[in-house]
C-alpha cells in the first residue's frame, strides 16, 4: 500500500495499463479482463486486476496531466515492481491525414516540461517508447486492420492551450497528435529500466475540429485496448 493506491503488493500485476479516467479504467477492466477485480480506490482512483488469455493485468486509472501521472507511475515501478506500462488513452489530432477513431502508436513525445524538467537542467532529453512495444503494437495494430500512425506526439502540460503559434510549430514539424501524460511516463519508464508506450485514440482534432461523440468514445476505444494488451504480451 502506498498514499495514492491501496492495493496491497500482490495486488498489482507486472502489466500495468494506464487510462487517464478511473471509469475508462472499469470499463477496459469489465470489458477486457477476466475475473476483474477493483484493488484501488484511494481518491477514486480506480484501479483493477484480472487477466487476459491467461496473463495477469491492472488497469490503473493516472488522472489527467503528467503531474498526476507521475505520481501513480512512480508508485508502481517503485513500490509494486511494474515492469510493463502501456498509457491508453485520447488525444487530438494535429495532421490532416489522421482522422477521428484512428490509433496512434506514440514512438516519441515532445513537451515544453515535465515533473522530471529539473532533473535534466538544461538538457533535452528525448523521451521514446519501447520499441519491442512499439513493434508489437504496430503488428498488433495491422492484423487488426485498424488505421494506425506510428510517430511523434506532444505531451502538454496544459488543457487550454493560447499558444497557436506552438500548435503551428508541432504541426509543421510532423507531430501526429496532443496528449498529456505520455511524455513523463517514458522519462520514467527510462530512468527505471521499464518498457512503456503510449496507445492513442484520436478523439478530437485540431484542424477540422471533428470531436467524437461521448457515447462513441468507449466502443472505439475498444482497439486501443486490445492492441495494448496484444502489445504487451506478443
Amino acid at each position: 500500500m502506498t498514499i495514492h493506491i491501496g492495493a496491497a503488493k500482490d495486488d498489482i500485476a507486472p502489466t500495468v495499463l494506464m487510462p487517464g479516467d478511473p471509469y475508462r479504467a472499469k470499463w477496459a477492466a469489465e470489458t477486457f479482463l477476466d475475473d476483474a477485480r477493483c484493488i484501488n480506490q484511494v481518491r477514486g482512483m480506480l484501479g483493477f486486476t484480472g487477466t487476459w488469455h491467461g496473463h495477469p493485468v491492472t488497469i490503473q486509472g493516472s488522472g489527467m496531466g503528467m503531474p498526476s501521472l507521475s505520481i501513480y507511475a512512480n508508485e508502481l515501478i517503485r513500490d509494486y515492481d511494474a515492469q510493463t506500462l502501456i498509457r491508453i488513452g485520447s488525444c487530438g489530432g494535429m495532421q490532416d491525414h489522421v482522422g477521428i477513431r484512428d490509433v496512434i502508436l506514440a514512438m516519441t513525445a515532445t513537451t515544453l516540461s515535465t515533473p522530471s524538467r529539473g532533473i535534466f537542467k538544461d538538457l533535452n532529453f528525448a523521451p521514446c517508447a519501447d520499441f519491442g512495444l512499439l513493434a508489437a503494437a504496430h503488428h498488433a495494430a495491422l492484423a487488426k486492420g485498424t488505421t494506425t500512425h506510428v510517430g511523434g506526439i506532444y505531451s502538454s502540460d496544459v488543457f487550454y492551450d493560447e499558444r497557436a503559434d506552438l500548435n503551428d510549430q508541432m504541426m509543421r514539424h510532423g507531430i501526429l497528435a496532443v496528449e498529456m501524460e505520455a511524455a513523463e511516463l517514458y522519462i520514467l519508464a527510462a530512468r527505471y529500466k521499464r518498457r512503456a508506450l503510449a496507445v492513442l485514440t484520436v478523439s478530437d482534432h485540431l484542424i477540422t475540429h471533428e470531436a467524437l461523440p461521448a457515447e462513441d468514445r468507449e466502443r472505439s476505444f475498444g482497439d486501443m485496448v486490445e492492441i495494448a494488451l496484444q502489445a504487451a504480451f506478443a
